[in-house]
């Protein structure tokens, strides 16, 4: 390209007409590619061309009459400066006069433009003058042909620019050559003024200041032969100045092509979309987490988040790289365009020019792995600010908001058939996906990551790799199924084809190619069939045409039965109506050996009317996400994960309020005079000091329940400190749950739900003060002008009131009567603590009579009648017009059975509380329209993430969502009302949509506050009578101010936490030759006379236990030591030098150093806990040390291997180990032992990096080494023969995962059971869920649960 010193030779203002702008754009792009001789012969049809040329004052022009001598004057200008020369005719046999020229250039690899006019496509075969057909008039002697339109103002500029650009690229890459565009126009030929829409420059506002040309071309494999491409340089620094990247993933082939790409993912930092045939769009993960932890942000749904007005006028990039050349989603390539311009990089193989939109400013054509190579050699310091953390917070959104609503639908629909293919893919299958509707919905309803438990593919990528293709070449619905037939045999795997039922009424001879035998895996062809051209409904067209020609001319339905045609074939055939039809039949397709073809019934309507429904509501998620995120303050955009505050610490209180009555659930042996309600008072410290409140309330607070919760408050109390609050949290929707396992890495199932209910309300309760909102405010977004007569709930909740069932049954009656007269719409009588159903069925009819029909009657079974006394109620009830009856039947499995049979309303309460995973697939058996309600509790459902999911549910099947309160104190209560109120809205919100009927506001069920005598706060929630109708409601915005000004009640305050200190120290152990400098970290009082032990794994340090151990060491004094090797401690040898080589660590050694530890710091019995190398250790000591020991949790442990042969083996094993440790370091000792299938549930962890950089921080390798050598399980002797005999309790764990040692643990529960010693039943083992081999560290609450539970029965 020339150097033109900044100077542009283009001003668009001054172009008389459309002719002489596209002219001159032509002629100035030229220039700018560094063409400037022009080859002119006299012409009408050329003059905008020839008159361009002449005037623009960096070109040199030379005429001749005869065209053929001018052509090769081009020829001989290009052999001579190594650059191409442009020649420009008219039309006619002036252009046949180029071609001996041509073919000469062709032949000889010299570069020229052919620039010849034309007459426009109307004078085209019409007689009129020099015209005919010009079109690839040179054949095959020229590398590239282009026939431009004639010029129009309804034309983007841009195109003319690129097909110039794309030209000289062609004409100079190897193998150069001529090249051919043809320009036809209409008259005025001259300058006679003619207006133009100057909007056809959209776009070119940068290209017009600036001297270079729209698409810079750059090859990576040869040097053009004019030397004419810019440089990588530009590229690595245009990146690199990227402030808002986007990379962009279309159609990747091969595994080193994915590598490459997820390497440079990597290396950018940018967000990431992925195109369905990208090869990365579907990832089945080990984890759900993995992406996170390889620094890549997926943004599935981009297409879904861009339903967003104000996303779409946020979501300008200012970079974006393009790898391969096509993106299926249209929305994507429209807001591309809608942001143009910008910086974009496009990266393929091929020279073609695949830009529709005309928007790619550099065109490198290069291999994926050649780029990569090339862009991380620059260094990428990405600082991109909150935009990658708002495209990965609305992605998310988007993606479970899909994901509801695909399985809130109860009917089969086609975005659930896409959805759901990574559940049944797996690595050995590959996708076939069809064009129209099939590769669309997969485009914007596939997941993304799906958990699978799989192990690392051979290339080592981080999650299993699923080959996708298409036929997107000319995206035809022509030849898909033979196209799929030959993609498996050449793919040699299993072949899923997903295609439309037009698609394969197109292709129905490609069943005999599926019938012929041919060495090849089994075929899977999905056909959904909704009897016509689906696609059509979605075009503009749908809404213009009467539906008469739609459905005739367009649709086309059809009544072609595909199982007979299969029948015809031999192909075996599925139809599937239901969502578990398809997954049973998808799933026996995959282990079948022969191919099958799966129809799924649906129709163009439902079809319609289903996809509107989810882009409404993904579009309203991602418009209330967006300015959610716009509204907060985030004080450091550099985070990526848009953090807006720390949590500096937390605190605990454990309080005893007095009660009126003993709750509803409660049992008593004796007659107390005064009843309590226990629990926590949880406050959380942001670091600008804000504090939020939360309750943690477990509804049987006895004794033992209270401990375990507070262990597992200490727990979170270690974990959180200095942790980061993404912004997120409030939008609910999964990022809770996605928050706490990155941040506390707990399996969510391992949380008790009260406790996770407080962290969340104190999380959220933070949040709130912080931005100076409500609650509801914070979870709903501030209320639009539209809804706020309409929002039910926003100055007042109402209140069902609760009725128990003591005294006699006049007594209740009359307690009704009382209830309704102060004010209350509802009332919830609770029933079935009577010895027969007929005495409460008479109670309640007796209350319908004294209250009337206007108060809304409840009653509440809590599961307590048999399926024949739930029967016999409703059967007495039936007129009483209950609202519902509350989990009257004890068996989940007749819930359905009593609806049918009785008739009677049913509200779930029960049975939903403890879901905390796959909620939405348990949810799905509660369809049945008998079911009308749920009654929910959050700190009994596991907080309010999962509340608000259910009622979301609840409330797309049309039934209520009942928030109930569990006798919590006002704390609690309050924040249920902001909450009650926030699902009101949300209600309304769902109600707003098409065919919804709109509900009157609920009376939800609080009215537990008349049981509390005393309460938690100083200022308790005030339940007043609403002015206008005199009934009872709870203020929303009283609750809104006791929250933001919460004051403790000191009076019912027990206790409250302190920070416990780990306090660390050396301890010397002489042997006789040897001093052992041990580290000892130690948590919990001194005086405590009941010791825990704690003894690591290899590689491992005491550091791992110190979570457990500030968890048990309110009751227990927690010790764990550095074994020798590890950690900071040492070994001193002393003795004489041939006794230097004796056994220093073998387990035998050990288990003795530890004996006088125990003396040293116990003053009685302590308990063991060791995991896998410590595990052995503790066991051996059980056995060893009996007198010293009160018990012993081994955690994947062995008693060793039974086999000589086994252990010399494992001996040699574990020396050539400490062999490579000390000869290779200990990084890639870690590394590599870390790579084992032992860790595989370890990798997953979002702990696994941090934990890794522990283990490399062992101060002596080389005693480490002595210590994986002497501590082998093959030194080791076997105590399996012992184990019979043991007398000290034993608990052995394994994780649910770790295969290896499951069996091993079987095995010792098989020995145990089968010794005559009585003490055998002093011994259990247990599987620990979500975990591996690391269980102390993958599920610790767990773990410390079993403690717990261990403790207490050997203290028995």
């Amino acid at each position: 390209m020339i150097d033109h010193t900044g100077e542009t030779s283009f001003f668009p203002e001054s172009h008389a007409n459309i002719n002489a702008l596209w002219a001159s754009l032509i002629i100035e792009e030229c220039c700018r590619l560094g063409l400037t001789y022009f080859c002119v012969a006299p012409g009408s049809r050329s003059s905008p061309l020839a008159i361009a040329a002449s005037s623009h004052r960096h070109t040199t022009c030379i005429v001749c009459f005869d065209e053929r001598s001018l052509a090769f004057h081009a020829v001989g200008y290009a052999r001579g400066s190594y650059v191409p020369a442009v020649v420009i005719t008219t039309s006619g046999t002036a252009v046949s006069n180029l071609l001996p020229a041509v073919v000469e250039a062709s032949q000889d690899f010299v570069p020229l433009l052919l620039l010849t006019a034309d007459r426009p496509a109307e004078l085209q075969d019409a007689g009129a003058n020099q015209a005919i057909n010009q079109v690839n008039h040179f054949g095959s002697f020229v590398r590239f042909f282009f026939n431009l339109p004639a010029p129009a103002d309804s034309i983007t500029a841009r195109m003319v620019l690129t097909t110039i650009d794309s030209a000289v690229y062609r004409a100079t890459s190897v193998p150069c050559g001529p090249v051919h565009v043809n320009c036809p126009f209409r008259e005025p030929l001259d300058n006679s003024p003619q207006y133009w829409l100057p909007g056809c420059l959209d776009g070119l506002n940068s290209w017009i200041r600036s001297t270079e040309p729209f698409t810079k071309y750059v090859r990576m494999q040869s040097h053009s032969c004019t030397g004419l491409s810019c440089s990588m340089l530009e590229i690595q620094e245009l990146i690199m100045s990227a402030r808002r990247g986007l990379f962009l993933i279309s159609d990747v082939h091969t595994e080193d092509e994915i590598w490459a790409t997820l390497i440079l993912a990597q290396h950018l930092s940018w967000p990431v979309v992925a195109d369905i045939l990208s090869g990365v769009r579907i990832r089945k993960l080990w984890s759900f987490r993995c992406e996170k932890e390889d620094m890549i942000t997926f943004i599935d749904h981009f297409d879904h988040v861009l339903l967003s007005d104000a996303v779409r006028q946020w979501a300008k990039p200012d970079v974006v790289v393009q790898v391969g050349s096509r993106i299926t989603s249209k929305r994507v390539l429209l807001m591309l365009e809608e942001c143009f311009p910008f910086v974009y990089i496009m990266v393929d193989q091929h020279p073609s020019r695949h830009d529709p939109s005309h928007l790619v400013t550099h065109r490198i054509q290069s291999t994926i792995s050649q780029f990569a190579d090339c862009i991380l050699k620059a260094p990428c310091q990405w600082m991109g600010g909150n935009w990658d953390g708002f495209l990965d917070s609305l992605n998310a959104m988007v993606a479970q908001e899909i994901s509801f609503h695909i399985h809130s639908e109860k009917s089969l629909t086609e975005p659930h058939v896409l959805h759901e293919l990574a559940e049944v893919l797996s690595s050995d299958t590959a996708l076939f996906i069809g064009n129209s509707m099939a590769i669309r919905d997969a485009d914007m309803y596939c997941r993304g990551p799906v958990n699978c438990a799989a192990v690392r593919s051979g290339a080592g990528l981080p999650f299993q790799w699923i080959k996708i293709a298409g036929n997107r070449g000319a995206s035809g619905i022509d030849g898909l199924l033979s196209t799929a037939i030959g993609f498996a045999v050449g793919c040699k795997k299993r072949v899923l084809c997903v295609i439309g039922d037009v698609s394969f009424l197109h292709d129905t001879n490609g069943l005999a190619i599926l019938c012929s035998r041919m060495c090849r895996k089994p075929i899977t062809v999905l056909v959904i069939n909704n009897h016509g051209g689906a696609i059509f409904s979605f075009l503009p067209i749908a809404k213009r045409i009467e539906p008469r020609i739609l459905n005739e001319y367009f649709y086309n339905n059809h009544t072609v039965s595909i199982s007979k045609l299969c029948a015809a074939h031999g192909v075996q055939h599925f139809l599937t109506k239901t969502k578990v039809e398809l997954r049973e039949a998808l799933l026996r397709s995959q282990k079948a050996d022969a191919d099958c073809v799966i129809e799924v019934e649906s129709s163009i309507d439902n079809n319609a009317t289903f996809h509107s429904v989810l882009r409404n509501y993904a579009g309203q998620v991602a418009n209330h996400t967006f300015n959610f995120l716009s509204s907060l303050s985030i004080p450091d955009p550099s985070f990526d994960d848009v953090s807006i505050c720390k949590i500096n610490g937390i605190d605990y209180s454990l309080y005893r309020v007095e009660l009126n009555a003993p709750t509803t659930s409660a049992s008593f042996d004796s007659n107390p005079t005064k009843f309590y309600r226990e629990g926590f008072v949880f406050a959380l410290s942001l670091d600008d000091g804000i504090v939020g409140f939360g309750e943690v309330a477990p509804l049987e607070a006895d004794e033992d329940n209270l401990l375990a919760v507070e262990e597992q408050l200490c727990f979170i109390i270690h974990e959180l400190e200095g942790a980061r609050i993404p912004c997120f949290l409030p939008l609910l929707r999964g990022s809770f749950s996605s928050w706490i396992w990155r941040t506390l890495g707990v399996p969510l199932s391992s949380i008790f739900p009260s406790v996770r209910c407080g962290l969340e309300m104190a999380i959220l309760n933070a949040l709130a003060s912080r931005q100076g909102c409500s609650l509801s405010s914070i979870l709903h977004g501030p209320p639009k002008d539209e809804d706020k007569n309409v929002s039910p709930g926003r100055s007042g909740v109402r209140i069902c009131a609760l009725l128990g069932d003591k005294g006699s049954p006049l007594d209740v009656v009359n307690a009704a009567d009382k209830l309704v007269r102060e004010g209350f719409y509802a009332l919830k009588l609770k029933v079935a603590r009577r010895t027969d159903p007929r005495e409460d069925a008479a109670i309640v009819q007796e209350i319908r009579k004294k209250v009337g029909p206007q108060i809304e009657l409840r009653v509440d079974a809590n599961r307590k009648w048999m399926y024949d006394q739930a029967v016999e109620f409703a059967s007495y009830v039936k007129e009483c017009n209950l609202q519902y009856i509350e989990e009257p039947v004890q068996n989940e499995d007749d819930i359905i059975k009593f609806c049918e049979e009785t008739g009677l309303p049913f509200a779930l309460d029960k049975t939903i509380n403890n879901i905390q995973e796959n909620i939405l697939d348990v949810l799905s058996k509660f369809t049945h329209s008998g079911i009308v309600a749920f009654v929910i509790k959050p700190s009994l459902v596991g907080g309010f993430e999962n509340a608000a999911l259910i009622a979301r549910w609840a409330h797309a099947q049309q039934k209520l969502a009942i928030v109930s309160a569990a006798f919590e104190t006002s704390l609690s209560l309050s924040f249920y009302v902001q909450f009650a109120c926030f699902l009101d809205q949300q209600n309304v919100d769902i109600l707003g949509a098409p065919d919804k009927k709109f509900a009157p506001p609920l009376a939800h069920g609080l009215g537990t506050y008349q049981w509390l005598k005393e309460d938690v706060t100083t200022n308790p929630l005030k339940i007043l009578q609403n002015a206008c109708n005199g009934g009872l409601e709870a203020s929303v915005h009283e609750a809104d101010y006791l929250l933001n000004h919460f004051q403790i009640n000191q009076s019912v305050i027990l206790r409250s936490s302190s920070k416990k200190q780990v306090r660390t120290y050396m301890m010397n152990l002489q042997s006789e030759n040897f001093t052992y400098k041990i580290e000892v970290q130690e948590i919990g009082a001194s005086s405590n006379s009941h010791v825990l032990l704690f003894l690591h794994g290899f590689l491992g340090t005491g550091q791992d236990w110190v979570p457990t151990m500030k968890a048990i060491s309110g009751s227990v004094r927690c010790i764990s030591v550095n074994l020798p090797g590890h950690g900071k401690s040492m070994i001193q040898y002393h003795g004489a030098k041939d006794t230097a080589g004796e056994d220093q660590i073998s387990i035998r050694v050990v288990a003795a150093l530890l004996s006088k530890l125990i003396d040293n710091i116990a003053p009685r019995k302590v308990t063991l806990v060791g995991y896998s190398m410590g595990g052995r250790i503790a066991l051996y000591m059980a056995l060893k040390y009996g007198p010293k020991i009160d018990g012993a949790i081994i955690i994947s442990g062995s008693p060793g291997l039974k086999d000589a042969t086994a252990r010399k083996t494992r001996c040699a094993k574990d020396d050539s180990k400490a062999l490579s440790l000390v000869s290779f370091g200990l990084r890639a000792f870690v590394e590599t032992w870390y790579s084992g299938d032992l860790w595989l549930s370890f990798r997953e962890h979002p702990s696994f990096k941090k934990l890794i950089a522990r283990r490399l921080q062992h101060h002596d390798p080389c005693c480490l080494a002595k210590a994986l050598s002497d501590l082998s399980i093959g030194r080791q002797p076997s105590l399996w023969d012992e184990l019979k005999h043991c007398k000290t309790p034993l608990l052995f764990m394994v994780g649910e995962k770790d295969a290896k040692f499951k069996k091993i643990v079987l095995d010792i529960s098989s020995e145990l059971r089968q010794s005559v010693d009585p003490n055998r039943e002093m011994h259990e083992a247990v599987v620990v869920p979500c975990c591996g081999h690391a269980v102390h560290l993958e599920n610790p609450l767990a773990v410390v649960s079993l403690v717990r539970q261990f403790l207490t029965k050997i203290k028995r």
